[in-house]
């Protein structure tokens, strides 16, 4: 089943293996898609489905050096390189649309504005060009501010579907970046109707869906979530609040018919994981989570067993760009260096093998 075909919406995928957005830093300053980020992502278009890393829709969105961005038309005309590049080779690419909120620095966007659902800073450190910094206490946006950042979405999705030629995109809904801190009590402390209940703390990320929805279809939307992540201090330990807020999230945008669901979680089989899929009833994609690396046996079962419709992964599609072919001829795998996640070169990004046949019979 893993190795069957599957609909996303307008989507017509020849596998259930989907590549996970995976940061990695290789676009530079000026945060455009070069030469490496295109042969990587046209590497691995035999995967199902590509969800690029996260590129952010507003320069107050950049969460990290060298994150690519869908923002300055030099930008658009990368990622148009990187999207010719997939479908020539017969693949499928979306782009993950992520505001990084208050996990980034004035150091980090250029100067701008670090912007949250409240006045909280992260505690601990993050990276500039230059060396480590604390991070900001953002500006909490006011009501007033709400529909300028779900402009940004809505542009940036416009953007990526029609300008860089992207099939899709996914709304980063997930670890800890600005969608996500609505969700969290700990980084939403609102008063107003964004804040609150399970249902104020939800609205934010409903709007937005919503908003990209009417504006480039839902058969070409995704969103990406993650349950009780807790990483980047958006945390969410109440597991009565967590189910909640997130059946109210699912609840709300479930009419829309959306492209996909996203859920990384470490119990995919679990209670919570498995409601929120009945509550969406569409499209299912399962990503088993940041703690262990997602192996064939472990993607297989999920499908097999009826988890999801489809595995997202990431480190195993790092590590061998024609994972699609090793899974379904169970071919050893090459193994992924984490030393090399964050480089700026083609260590690591562009340079792990395809399997030779040849060699493996000689």
């Amino acid at each position: 089943m893993l190795f069957s075909p599957l609909t996303l919406g307008s989507l017509e995928l020849p596998n259930r293996v989907i590549m996970a957005p995976l940061t990695r830093v290789r676009s530079g300053e000026a945060g455009i898609p070069g030469d490496i980020v295109v042969e990587h992502y046209r590497q691995r278009a035999s995967l199902g489905l590509i969800v690029s890393e996260g590129t952010y829709p507003s320069h107050a969105g950049q969460g990290f050096p060298g994150q690519p961005g869908l923002v300055e038309d030099e930008q658009l005309a990368g990622w148009k390189r990187v999207t010719d590049a997939v479908h020539a080779d017969g693949g499928r690419i979306i782009a993950q649309v992520m505001h990084a909120g208050r996990v980034s620095h004035p150091d980090i966007n250029g100067g701008y504005e670090v912007v949250a659902p409240s006045a909280i800073a992260i505690n601990g450190t993050t990276r500039t060009s230059t060396g480590k910094v604390p991070y900001p206490v953002p500006h909490a946006l006011t009501a007033e501010d709400l529909p300028g950042i779900i402009d940004e979405f809505v542009t940036a999705s416009r953007k990526a579907i029609d300008v860089a030629g992207f099939d899709g995109v996914e709304l980063h809904g997930a670890n800890g970046y600005l969608l996500h801190q609505f969700l969290s009590p700990a980084a939403n402390r609102r008063e107003d109707s964004y804040g609150g209940s399970p249902e104020n703390r939800a609205r934010f990320v409903v709007d937005v869906v919503t908003a990209v929805a009417a504006e480039v279809g839902a058969d070409k939307v995704g969103l990406r979530i993650s349950p009780a992540h807790n990483i980047q201090d958006a945390l969410e330990t109440d597991a009565d609040d967590v189910h909640a807020t997130y059946t109210a999230l699912v609840r709300s945008i479930a009419p829309l018919k959306l492209a996909y669901l996203s859920v990384l979680h470490a119990e995919p089989t679990g209670g919570l994981v498995q409601d929120l899929r009945q509550t969406f009833g569409g499209p299912f994609l399962v990503n088993s989570g940041f703690g262990v690396i997602t192996n064939r046996e472990e993607a297989i079962a999920i499908l097999e067993d009826g988890v999801g419709d489809a595995v997202v992964v990431g480190r195993p599609a790092i590590a061998n760009p024609d994972l699609a072919r090793r899974w379904r001829d169970n071919l050893p795998e090459n193994q992924p260096n984490p030393a090399t996640f964050y480089g700026l070169g083609a260590e690591g990004y562009t340079d792990y093998p395809f399997y030779d046949t040849t060699a493996a019979t000689a």
